[in-house]
């Protein structure tokens, strides 16, 4: 009997990571759908470290990054390195479960954990090679920058629009670079998310353990982070560069936040009118790709502080 449950945990290990692989490598050669595949690479790390145990989980971890790596080769150790970060989110979410905490602390301490992991292995990055953090980020955002400009040019956009991001090409590096903490603070907060609401859904349809966090779209941000976003629109008035730029991540962060929350009262919304599924993912589909919609919705999140869109107060009351 013990050894017939090794064969199928064997079994599973060896699917989880096939099927894990599988989604890396379909995020690193997806060129337009890619970052979309890649929030699925915590997901079966997620599934099988619950179903398996702590063990099976890094295992599952370890033996993807190394499979990647060897695909990718020692000169993009960069990109197998952010995968790895990926499948961490998918080892760390199952043991913050386990704590059974709030969904806001459930986000926040397995985000931290991911980018304190991060943070470690650029510091290790640092000391072992002979480019600095600082000019490999420069490069990778140079990179990025042109390739976006030769998709506008082969997507046949006006001729004046190419020119003018051409020239504006050093003051936006300028910017991408100094903004790169909260585009990363932000990136991780949503990958967490959305594998915690994947994980909310498959974890309960096998019988696993999840948290009962309760009606997501009741959710509301703590009022007291109100005043982290003010003060990280006050910073901006300062003339000092590096206050200004502390303040723009601060923004970046918070509206990530207000998007959760904004995001949750269209869900209520939707639930409440009684939507089609069909209809609210199409709607989702078009707050993704639609930045006007996506602006409405992280102001939604801000102002329910004070309009109270779901009148939530008098449920409490």
């Amino acid at each position: 009997m013990i050894h017939i449950a090794h064969d199928q945990t064997r079994k599973d290990v060896i699917v989880a990571i096939a099927v894990t692989t599988f989604i890396s490598m379909a995020a690193l050669h997806l060129a337009v759908l890619g970052p979309f595949v890649g929030l699925f690479v915590p997901l079966p790390i997620l599934f099988y470290r619950s179903k398996l145990g702590r063990s099976s989980g890094l295992l599952i971890l370890v033996a993807v990054s190394l499979i990647v790596t060897s695909f990718v080769g020692l000169n993009s150790l960069g990109t197998a390195a952010f995968l790895f970060e990926l499948g961490l989110v998918g080892l760390i979410l199952p043991e913050v479960f386990e704590m059974n905490l709030s969904v806001e602390k459930t986000v926040g301490f397995t985000a931290g954990g991911v980018l304190t992991m991060g943070a470690l292995i650029l510091a290790l990055y640092t000391l072992v090679s002979t480019t600095s953090p600082w000019a490999l980020a420069s490069d990778y955002v140079e990179k990025s920058v042109k390739l976006a400009l030769a998709v506008y040019r082969e997507m046949d956009a006006p001729e004046e629009k190419i020119d003018m991001l051409s020239q504006s090409l050093d003051g936006i590096l300028y910017v991408m670079l100094r903004i790169i903490p909260g585009i990363m603070i932000v990136a991780t907060l949503f990958v967490v998310w959305s594998n915690l609401l994947l994980a909310r859904l498959v974890l309960r349809s096998k019988e696993l353990f999840c948290p009962d966090f309760g009606r997501l779209n009741q959710w509301k941000t703590p009022e007291h982070l109100v005043w982290v976003a003010i003060a990280s629109g006050g910073l901006l008035l300062f003339g000092h560069p590096g206050l200004k730029m502390l303040g723009i991540n601060g923004l970046i962060v918070m509206m990530m936040v207000y998007f959760f929350q904004g995001i949750a009262i269209v869900s209520f919304y939707f639930e409440k009118k009684q939507f089609p599924k069909i209809l609210r993912i199409l709607l989702y589909g078009l707050i993704a790709i639609q930045q006007l919609l996506l602006l409405v919705v992280v102001a939604l999140g801000f102002f329910d502080i004070w309009i109270d869109f779901r009148r939530t107060r008098k449920v409490e009351s």
